[in-house]
């Protein structure tokens, strides 16, 4: 693979940022950045902080719209769409992980899993059978029952990147997955996700100011005055 943000090939990206620029109050966080990111690869986007990471990995995601540039998925023009599209979109083709994991402190960890698959329609009974499976593959069946405030942040991370994958996305968005975490909860989070990744050929963006997270990588690019800037291929 070439550095830069094209690797010689002709394949459409699955998804292109082109141009992109978002102002929040006074403060211009993107300023014309473009990024692809296609099927099957893992993308670190690595870059100060306060550099605009969030703000470009919500716009990919179709949760923030930006103020000029395009984001196309599969042939769609996501800042073009209506929200209801959007909110099916985000249900079936994407999953988005945060710092925090954000699972919903009174459900269980298999229920939290099982919730995007029965909001997609899934039958309860099904969806919880399948949530199983995919705590299993994260390693954390045995928390199952538990409620995330019963859970180590290593434990709850892990089922949140099982909710994010269990209704089979096209691509995940994991904002500063590991932040919250030590230095061995934060390495069995990013085995997990990246074996789980390549077996299902899910892309992936990752968002990380950490070095050593941003190597699991295929590619990395640097956010720097609101552009971005391709490193090449991660360590």
């Amino acid at each position: 693979m070439t550095s830069g943000d094209t690797n010689g090939t002709t394949a459409e990206p699955l998804l292109a940022a082109r141009d992109l620029v978002k102002v929040h109050g006074r403060t211009e966080a993107l300023r014309g950045a473009s990024v692809d990111l296609r099927a099957g690869e893992i993308l670190a986007v690595t870059g100060a902080s306060g550099s605009g990471k969030s703000t470009l990995l919500h716009c990919l995601a179709g949760i923030v719209r930006p103020d000029a540039g395009s984001v196309t998925y599969r042939g769609e023009r996501l800042h073009k769409l209506p929200e209801k599209r959007l909110s099916a979109l985000r249900r079936t083709d994407f999953g988005v992980v945060f710092q925090f994991g954000q699972l919903i402190p009174e459900l269980t960890a298999l229920d939290n899993v099982a919730l995007p698959l029965m909001l997609a329609g899934t039958d309860r009974a099904e969806a919880r059978a399948r949530a199983g499976e995919w705590l299993e593959r994260f390693g954390v069946r045995g928390q199952g029952e538990s409620r995330p405030g019963e859970m180590s942040g290593g434990q709850a991370q892990r089922v949140a990147l099982a909710r994010a994958l269990v209704t089979g996305p096209k691509a995940v968005f994991a904002d500063e997955p590991t932040g919250a975490l030590d230095s061995l909860a934060s390495e069995q989070a990013m085995t997990a996700l990246t074996h789980t990744a390549r077996e299902t050929g899910t892309a992936v963006l990752l968002v990380t100011h950490d070095a050593q997270v941003a190597a699991y990588a295929d590619r990395e690019v640097q956010l720097r005055d609101g552009a971005v800037t391709p490193l090449g291929v991660a360590a």
